[in-house]
């Protein structure tokens, strides 16, 4: 019997109920010939549901039984041509021909895989000869023709992206070869070389692992650390990709060629890992190299997600790696003997320790990197006298810019902040220029910022009034700016006299505008408008300065990377995007009475002024920039500033006219890589300001081509309960436009499990949110599968929508009714399942067609008119009620079509 029913859902076209049908009947059956019948039936299943192995593993089952079954021969031979082993195919083949010699499908099936594999052999002796004449062209001395090599070898780089083609190179002794041109020391060749490798290594462990052991990694750091910055770059890409391959198989089992050897790609890793951390302190490594490095080490070490319960390749890079990590943190540029580094370096080793003391798990783990990070500054410090001391205070800096704890533990070493405070006075530039850079990154540390404005104000002033060098002042400016604005947006408290701030602010945009200073002396200038923002007054002006904004937003797409985070934190403030509470007014008047301080709003940061300054940044084009931001591979980019790049763009989207000129400008684009990662805080707001684009903009012109799928992940989150209302209530919105535009975007909605959650809503209490739900819902009845979720046993989602259609809230019954209309038409089950939910179905049907509403009427209309024609039963019961007599009147109302 099961067997029968197998067949019979097989010929209906339910490949994988057949399946189940046929598994079920195998576990009752003894009988040798049965089972193999069984065993052929499931194969053919199996090439249905393009499961190849599975069904070559059945159809051989059935051959056991019977060597002579033309049928499993057949199947098997199909299944093995998938699988790529055409010669095994062939006689299986061939053995179905001599059994049924007169079978033209078989002679034909023979005919077409015999051409097939004569096209597969001529192609592979082809690649064959094209490899080996490919590298000859490369690594032949005499080869003088340029153009011949550039095109010998862009076509190895292409071949290469193939699998069959990589597979291809590396037979045909490619590693060596390629090992060849590598060491030749010309940089196109090298170029070729390394990404071709990149080819080879993309998604395929094993090879990685032996092209690892052939290329060694000390070969490969030093290819990173050369001088030139395409080939080190190049380098750069082809570890990362080495990286992700190692790594995967460690995080998943492999399926496919690979199981047969079980690799364990650990040792590799940490080696690679080892050579990275050994070129950070390499005196000989070049500036760029040294950046990719640390890169690579801020990308693949720390874990991607608190969920990974596994941080020992963090610990292992603190115990082998940190003092050369802060080898590279503590470089004086100029000193003898320093580390070749770019602006950038020391802000990358910042991040790297941030992300690698964020990644520890416990009190102990932690304790171990302070006493490192003391120990390290201390070696410094201690009897090397004034260069000694200098690396010593840039190890602060680096710290205080990265995981601050550590940054303030060793800040209170004695002797320190002394010398701080100091050498803040020296003659000399090189020495004032990092002893001031540290007082300005101790400022903002809440633990320090009372000692310094005691101890460090007066220097600051003293520096800013009377040094003649703009570096030095500059720097001096932020460290006043900084604690200038202690007070935060709080109006009432100034730190400084009325009008100190406005004067700071004006130098600051002054240096910013002056192209003639150095980019990263510009950076500085940024970073006091991130702190003076705070003030209302500043704000205004500096939305006044057309230049100013235009200078910052340049530097903000320039190649000064650690810029960013103080463009956005001025963004931010300037478009009051940070988190505000409304005080309650009760506890309010306790403060009052207790005579307690009471923050003030300026009169300035209200949402007039806000709205307006949001229309000069956006004509000063903000969006360009931020999108130049979000693109950027960049440590800078850390979670933290992604959430500021969110909250700006979420208030740049906040009025329904603006949103067309943000995605114009590639806002659109940017946001979903900020709703997609990040911290949940940032990626709620890029997920709103999706949602709100795609409330009010044409979602195919914001999103075009395979962009728009990309947004349904975001816009469902917004959906989950921790969100709040207004989140859900755009989310919904947002996610009914889609609905409403294809099947395959309602598939992707159903895909991310939205379904349950937009069904939760249609019982909110918070009518609008009720509202959006069921018109969610009425979008989403187009899918047949959301069409079955109405008929299935015990659920009371049909009941629901009658009853939304009988409710009062006007707009409710449209959607609701608008529902009943669309699945009663598309699925006409429905219709003899509407009278069996409620016993009050007639009048709410009724009502819809009595009501004032022309919209409501139509709805009813079709309702009943779908009923009518659906079910003989349903048809009588509406003749026996008085639904005729009211279709009959509606019928001859002339205005109403």
């Amino acid at each position: 019997q099961l067997r029968e029913r197998g067949n019979a859902l097989f010929q209906a076209g339910d490949h994988a109920a057949a399946l189940a049908a046929y598994t079920r009947a195998l576990s009752l059956c003894d009988a040798g010939p049965e089972r193999a019948v069984l065993h052929r039936n499931r194969a053919a299943c199996h090439l249905k549901l393009e499961d190849y192995a599975k069904a070559e593993a059945d159809a051989s089952k059935a051959i056991e039984a019977d060597g002579r079954d033309v049928k499993a021969l057949f199947r098997r031979s199909q299944a093995l041509q998938k699988l790529g082993r055409l010669d095994q195919a062939v006689s299986d083949l061939q053995r179905c021909v001599s059994l049924e010699p007169k079978n033209k499908a078989f002679q034909e099936a023979l005919r077409t895989l015999g051409s097939s594999m004569h096209e597969k052999m001529k192609t592979m002796s082809c690649t064959d000869s094209k490899v080996e004449q490919m590298f000859q062209i490369l690594l032949d001395p005499k080869e003088k023709d340029a153009d011949k090599k550039q095109k010998a070898a862009q076509n190895l780089i292409v071949l290469a992206r193939e699998e069959a083609g990589a597979e291809k190179i590396f037979q045909s002794d490619g590693v060596r070869l390629l090992t060849q041109l590598l060491d030749t020391a010309k940089a196109d060749l090298m170029l070729a070389a390394l990404r071709t490798l990149v080819g080879l290594c993309s998604g395929h462990r094993s090879r990685t692992m032996a092209i690892l052991a052939e290329l060694g990694a000390p070969r490969l750091s030093a290819v990173l650390g050369v001088e030139h910055e395409q080939v080190s770059l190049a380098a750069c890409n082809l570890l990362h990709v080495m990286f992700d391959s190692l790594k995967e198989g460690l995080q998943k089992e492999f399926r496919g060629k690979e199981d047969a050897v079980v690799l364990d790609s650990s040792k590799d890793l940490k080696l690679l890992i080892k050579h990275l951390l050994e070129l950070l302190a390499l005196e000989g490594a070049s500036a760029h190299g040294r950046d990719s490095a640390l890169n690579l080490l801020i990308k693949v070490v720390p874990r991607k997600s608190p969920k990974e319960t596994n941080n020992s390749m963090s610990l292992w890079v603190i115990d082998q790696g940190l003092k050369k990590i802060l080898e590279v943190g503590s470089t004086v540029c100029g000193t003898p003997g320093s580390l070749p580094v770019t602006e950038n370096s020391r802000m990358s080793a910042s991040v790297l320790l941030s992300k690698l003391y964020d990644d520890l798990k416990c009190d102990a783990e932690r304790e171990n990197f302070h006493h490192l990070c003391e120990d390290y500054v201390r070696s410094w410090f201690e009897g090397h006298e004034l260069a000694g001391k200098l690396r010593a205070i840039q190890t602060v800096s680096c710290l205080l810019q990265g995981p601050s704890d550590a940054g303030n533990r060793v800040l209170e070493l004695e002797g320190i902040m002394d010398s701080v405070l100091s050498l803040c006075a020296s003659v000399c530039e090189a020495h004032q220029l990092v002893a001031v850079e540290a007082l300005i990154h101790a400022a903002d540390k809440a633990k320090r910022a009372s000692f310094i404005t005691a101890n460090g104000v007066s220097l600051l002033k003293e520096i800013y009034k009377h040094s003649e060098r703009d570096s030095i002042r500059i720097r001096a400016l932020v460290g006043l700016c900084k604690l200038g604005s202690a007070g935060g947006t709080d109006f009432s408290m100034k730190q400084f006299a009325e009008g100190s701030t406005m004067k700071l602010a004006k130098q600051c945009r002054k240096w910013l505008c002056n192209e003639a200073i150095d980019a990263g002396t510009r950076r500085w200038a940024v970073e006091g408008l991130a702190y003076l923002t705070f003030d209302a007054d500043v704000k205004e002006e500096f939305v006044e300065d057309k230049a100013a904004m235009q200078a910052m937003f340049h530097l903000a797409k320039s190649e000064e990377r650690s810029v960013l985070y103080a463009v956005a934190s001025t963004l931010v403030n300037c478009t009051n995007s940070y988190d505000h509470e409304e005080p309650d007014p009760q506890m309010l008047e306790l403060a009052k009475y207790a005579k307690q301080h009471i923050p003030e709003q300026h009169p300035k940061d209200k949402p007039d002024f806000v709205k307006r300054r949001v229309r000069k940044l956006l004509a000063a084009g903000v969006v360009s920039a931020l999108a130049c931001m979000v693109k950027s591979d960049n440590p800078a980019l850390t979670n933290s500033c992604r959430e500021l790049i969110s909250r700006v763009f979420l208030a740049l989207v906040e009025e329904a006219e603006d949103r067309g000129g943000v995605v114009a400008q590639g806002g659109g684009k940017a946001l979903i890589p900020l709703s997609l990662e990040g911290t949940e805080v940032g990626q709620t707001k890029a997920a709103q300001a999706l949602a709100k684009i795609t409330i009010t903009s044409n979602p195919e012109m914001a999103f075009p081509g395979e962009r728009i799928y990309e947004v349904v992940r975001p816009l469902v989150s917004l959906l989950h309960l921790q969100r709040t209302g207004l989140e859900n209530f755009e989310g919904l919105m947002a996610l009914t436009n889609l609905a409403g535009i294809s099947e395959r975007l309602r598939q992707k909605i159903l895909k991310e499990k939205a379904v349950p959650m937009i069904e939760g809503y249609m019982f909110e209490e918070h009518e609008l949110i009720r509202l959006a739900a069921t018109e969610c819902m009425c979008n989403m009845a187009m899918s047949k599968e959301v069409q079955e979720l109405f008929l299935a046993k015990g659920s009371d989602r049909l009941k629901l929508m009658v009853l939304y259609s009988g409710e009062e809230d006007e707009k409710l019954r449209r959607a609701a009714s608008g529902t009943l209309a669309m699945l009663t038409a598309l699925h006409p089950p429905i219709c003899k399942r509407i009278p069996q939910v409620t016993v009050h179905w007639l009048e709410i049907l009724q009502a819809l067609l009595l009501s004032p509403s022309v919209e409501l009427q139509h709805r009813g209309a079709v309702v009943v008119m779908n009923m009518m024609a659906a079910e003989q039963e349903v048809a009588e019961q509406l003749m026996a009620s008085e639904m005729l007599e009211i279709l009959s009147v509606l019928a001859k109302e002339k205005d109403k079509p």
